[in-house]
């Protein structure tokens, strides 16, 4: 959490916190009511400044506000930095996965050390060459081999995705 923002809240206590402004694309985007935010400044801001609380609603501290934030599918989004190496939507490193699940529509889930986390659509294709087995037999077996590591690939829909992995997509204060 930035400084400036530990400041606040000792000076600000008591504000009150909001949702329904701010949600999380499957992309990664930060968006608004008015489209998605562009500037860079302030999408490091809330990166740095996003967390979730102990019952699972995910949120930016913008100052002394708890901004709650939508999810449009997982709390992280997952990209390759490189050919090599994830990333979250806020720039962190992915240095350990730990399980691979497919749902329905064929989106790839992967737990990380910093948690669920969808990866970036626009990946998919890059990153599917490290799946092994019939992606077209819903029964078939699959692994995925990243860094080293092999793991096996669950199959998961898309409704249990948030109960599973303990958050809440809409949260309500």
């Amino acid at each position: 959490m930035d400084e400036a923002v530990r400041l606040a809240l000792v000076k600000w206590p008591n504000v009150p916190a909001c949702t329904g402004w701010l949600r999380l694309s499957r992309r990664g985007e930060w968006r608004v009511p008015e489209g998605p935010i562009r500037h860079a400044g302030l999408n490091a801001f809330i990166g740095r400044n996003y967390q979730p609380t102990h019952d699972g609603r995910w949120y930016f501290q913008n100052g002394p506000q708890q901004v709650f934030v939508s999810l449009d599918y997982t709390p992280l989004i997952l990209r390759l930095g490189s050919a090599e190496q994830l990333e979250t939507h806020t720039g962190q490193p992915v240095t350990q996965l730990a399980e691979a699940w497919l749902d329905e529509d064929g989106s790839l889930l992967l737990v990380c050390e910093h948690g669920i986390a969808l990866l970036d659509d626009r990946d998919l294709a890059a990153f599917c060459s490290h799946l092994e087995g019939d992606l077209a037999a819903p029964d078939a077996p699959l692994s995925l081999n990243w860094a080293g590591r092999v793991l096996p690939v669950g199959r998961i829909v898309q409704a249990e995705v948030a109960a599973r992995f303990g958050f809440i997509r809409e949260p309500q204060l």
